[in-house]
């Protein structure tokens, strides 16, 4: 799912605010919030369009949602700066700032009244089928963004509907024939599949420290933190039913399952019971912090922590990455209670000793030496291809449910994909840990089924439309230049 999303990331870029509300649905409001370093204002602008931090903001916690789910939840703030999620929410923004250049010039307009109807038509501020006011300034509050700001973007989602409606165009009879014939090639084949066990290994203590000295820089130790910490427990905090009942109604559609379906206020008694015993313990943890700050009071404990350990949240690491040793951090939600933290000292990160780092290093030394081993054999294997030695495949074409033995299903689908866009005769293709050397024997062109015209020219459609649209965008990137106003927003 994940390399899915990766993969197709430039092809959401029209359906953005789309995306956003419905995520709306799906729970993700307090996930992926990203502190970009700068005052509120513009982070870029491009052509006459001005993209602002809020939207930059509201369009990352949107994709961190997307990749959480798919994730289950397991999604961090280091992960998502290594998958680059707000170059990601950029880049998609600078689009759009595209689209709505153009459409300023060729004066696409949004009514209000088109305005009010997509905003009533979002499921998740409904109750009873009809659009609820208090449920939407909540998660307005919730998300600290104004009713205008909000509506802002379903306007700009809207123009940007009407704009790529211009350049829909349907499949014409002679390209379905094209690509059902492309989609209609059966090859068969004679292969053989390599992995690490084929493979003569021994690992050697000098090369793995010469691996090591090469890019030691790599191996540091973490970064320690030795903190005092005053915790303010909610768990003693009263709480009636009816106003466990009026906070869900409230705020239900911070309340999802997995799929995205909203839970009952049944399902999600404890969560909503847990949330509104925090939002009456605040103001007693912000009394603690301000006596713990006074020294009129003393910490529940002392740690000391690795960066990133899990006692603490990511919310919290972040902000203690921005502060220095004495500054005490305003109270934090850490499971059920509010933390205070005084950061006593910081222990900065060193390069580990080659004996410190030996046992990682040894590890990725021998995944990447048993990675050119297997390459150096499956070009040798190749050179001296024997079709005597091989498995001969039947006929196979890129739609067909195929199981390449040894291969399991998905490691088969990815070889064919990559077969039937390469244009060798023979060659290697790798799939996940193995190499697959293989030669085509024989090529034949099955006959079209005919119900699979629908499936094809949905395939030409999107082809098409992937096309134009990449083909937009190369003309208005020229159009319309980008600047930025802060740094890290670009690869």
């Amino acid at each position: 799912m994940i390399s899915w999303m990766q993969k197709h990331n430039k092809y959401l870029v029209w359906t953005i605010w789309i995306a956003t509300i419905a995520f709306i649905g799906a729970g993700f409001v307090g996930w992926g919030s990203y502190s970009f370093g700068s005052k509120a204002g513009n982070v870029a602008k491009v052509g006459n369009i001005e993209i602002s931090q809020t939207k930059l903001n509201m369009v990352y916690s949107s994709i961190y949602s997307q990749y959480n789910q798919a994730l289950q939840g397991k999604l961090d703030d280091k992960k998502a700066k290594e998958m680059g999620l707000v170059q990601q929410a950029f880049a998609r923004l600078a689009t759009q700032a595209k689209i709505l250049n153009l459409a300023n010039e060729l004066g696409i307009i949004v009514s209000d009244k088109e305005v009010v109807d997509k905003l009533q038509a979002i499921r998740s501020f409904q109750k009873e089928g009809h659009f609820d006011k208090e449920i939407y300034n909540a998660y307005l509050q919730s998300q600290r963004l104004k009713a205008k700001t909000f509506e802002a973007t379903l306007r700009e989602e809207l123009v940007i509907q009407k704009t790529m409606a211009l350049i829909s165009v349907d499949a014409l009879p002679f390209e379905i024939e094209a690509i059902s014939a492309a989609m209609n090639v059966s090859d068969k084949l004679a292969y053989q599949v390599l992995t690490e066990a084929d493979v003569n290994f021994v690992a050697d203590d000098a090369k793995v420290k010469s691996f090591w000295e090469m890019q030691k820089e790599n191996f540091m130790t973490t970064q320690m933190y030795d903190l005092s910490i005053v915790w303010t427990e909610s768990k003693n905090t009263q709480v009636t039913e009816d106003a466990l009942k009026s906070y869900y109604d409230t705020n239900s559609f911070n309340y999802t399952n997995a799929e995205g379906k909203q839970l009952s206020f049944d399902e999600a008694k404890e969560q909503v019971t847990n949330d509104l015993k925090l939002k009456k313990t605040k103001k007693s943890a912000q009394k603690a912090y301000i006596a713990f700050k006074k020294g009129k009071l003393t910490q529940s404990e002392k740690i000391t922590l690795p960066m990133g350990d899990l006692k603490l949240t990511s919310d919290v690491w972040n902000a203690l990455k921005e502060k220095n040793v004495g500054d005490i951090l305003k109270p934090k939600i850490v499971g059920n209670m509010y933390a205070t933290i005084k950061i006593e000292n910081i222990v900065l990160p060193k390069v580990k000793t080659y004996d410190e780092a030996k046992e990682k290093v040894s590890i990725l030394y021998a995944a990447q030496a048993k990675k050119e081993a297997l390459l150096a054999l499956a070009e040798e294997t190749l050179k001296t291809f024997d079709k005597s030695n091989a498995i001969i495949s039947d006929f196979v074409k890129l739609e067909q449910n195929v199981n390449l033995n040894p291969l399991n299903n998905q490691e088969s689908l990815q070889f064919l994909q990559k077969l039937f866009t390469s244009s060798k005769e023979k060659g290697i293709i790798s799939v996940a840990d193995k190499m697959v050397v293989y030669n085509i024997l024989e090529q034949k062109l099955a006959p079209v089924d005919a119900n699979e015209t629908e499936s094809v020219k949905q395939t030409v459609n999107k082809l098409k439309q992937n096309t134009l649209e990449s083909n937009l965008i190369k003309m208005l990137d020229k159009k319309y230049p980008t600047q930025t106003f802060m740094g890290g927003l670009t690869h």
